[in-house]
């Protein structure tokens, strides 16, 4: 096999031809491509970056908001639950004196109405009492004592039985 020195440095040749015609006119364009895509990767990257940690921070601030929430909701069925107890006990309070004031007028209304029975039939004791008086007084003339006794009963008795 036989070298052939002329074809080696004739494709040596073209390829340096090659490469310096590439050098000034298509490397130069073709790397600068390559930057402008590097540097939009890296601030695609940048911005990839900075939205992770936005979305972090407000991931942070809706916790603490929602946590927030919570315990203002907690705070507000507390006072509820005060407030409601507290009309609750009102109302019980309210409802026993209104039961010990209607208890009270109900004794006095009582007492009232059982001192006027009481003065009634005084009243009418001393209406009968005057009556068997006057009947005793008439009969006394006219019966004897056996009967006076027999009338007594009989007017305590009515007496007895119209109270």
């Amino acid at each position: 096999m036989k070298v052939l020195w002329e074809n080696i440095l004739i494709t040596m040749l073209s390829f340096g031809i090659l490469y310096w015609l590439l050098n000034k006119y298509a490397f130069s364009k073709l790397f600068a491509i390559m930057e402008q895509r590097r540097e939009m990767v890296r601030s695609q990257l940048e911005e990839a970056k900075q939205s992770k940690e936005q979305a972090a921070v407000f991931v942070e601030e809706q916790k603490a908001a929602l946590k927030q929430a919570r315990q203002e909701a907690l705070e507000i069925i507390e006072t509820s639950r005060q407030i409601s107890s507290k009309q609750a006990k009102d109302l019980l309070d309210q409802a026993k004196l209104d039961a010990a004031r209607i208890k009270d007028e109900a004794l006095r209304d009582i007492e009232s109405e059982k001192q006027n029975a009481v003065e009634a039939l005084r009243g009418e004791i001393g209406a009968f009492s005057v009556q068997i008086a006057s009947k005793l007084i008439e009969r006394e003339v006219e019966v004897n004592p056996a009967e006076q006794e027999k009338l007594v009963s009989q007017y305590l008795n009515k007496v007895g039985s119209q109270s």
